[in-house]
Parts: C-alpha cells; sequence; structure tokens
C-alpha cells in the first residue's frame, strides 16, 4: 500500500533552474532515509543527493557544487530537489528512493518510475 511518486521533471534551458519532488503516501510509521538518483543517456546509475532521518545533514554528490538543495514537508512525507544553475550534464532521468518503515513494523525500500530531466538550448 506504501509507493513513492516523484515528479516535478521537464525541458530547461542551461542555468535555469526545476525542482523535483518525492510524495510517499499509505500507512507509513516513519521515513529512514531518501536518497537521489539519475542515469543520464549511455551512463550508469550515480547518487545525487540524500536525506537521512534524525535530523542529519543532507549529503550531496561533488558534481552538485552547491547548486542543488534538499528540503522536506514532513507533514506530507514529501522531499524537494532544488536544482539551480542546470548544465547539459544535469541532463538525466531523475529516480526516488525511499527507506520507509510501515505501520506494521515491515521496512520497505521503494522506487519512483522516475522523471526526465532534460537541460538544452
Amino acid at each position: 500500500q506504501v509507493q513513492v511518486v516523484e515528479s516535478g521533471g521537464g525541458l530547461v534551458q542551461p542555468g535555469e533552474s526545476l525542482t523535483l519532488s518525492c510524495a510517499a503516501s499509505g500507512s507509513i510509521l516513519s521515513v529512514v532515509a531518501v536518497t537521489w538518483f539519475r542515469q543520464g543517456p549511455g551512463k550508469e546509475r550515480e547518487v545525487v543527493a540524500r536525506l537521512m532521518s534524525g535530523g542529519a545533514a543532507p549529503e550531496y554528490a561533488s558534481f552538485v557544487k552547491g547548486r542543488f538543495a534538499l528540503s522536506s514537508d514532513n507533514a506530507k512525507n514529501t522531499v524537494f530537489l532544488q536544482m539551480n544553475n542546470l548544465n547539459t550534464e544535469d541532463t538525466a532521468v531523475y529516480y526516488c528512493n525511499a527507506d520507509i518503515i510501515q505501520t506494521s513494523g515491515e521496512l520497505l525500500d521503494l522506487w519512483g518510475q522516475g522523471t526526465l530531466v532534460n537541460v538544452s538550448s
């Protein structure tokens, strides 16, 4: 019953910004961690950013270079990835992965279907 859905992708020009959303819904006790991945054309999947529970600071891949920021709306079980100063190398399908504890106590590792970010002039 628990599911994860990401959204917010689209076509933007270099230098523009975009915000992605990752929303979890269902019988959720707690969200342990949320990780954003991406996979560009002909490339392997790589970690973009990660947010752990317990008040830990967000972690970012080196290629972010201060351009991206994680935030959350805990009441809505939603995590946002604000992406600024996008360049063509950021073009990829972005995936949200969430480790969630259900109200039953079961731990789930869930993936969204992905949202395409296309940075092109």
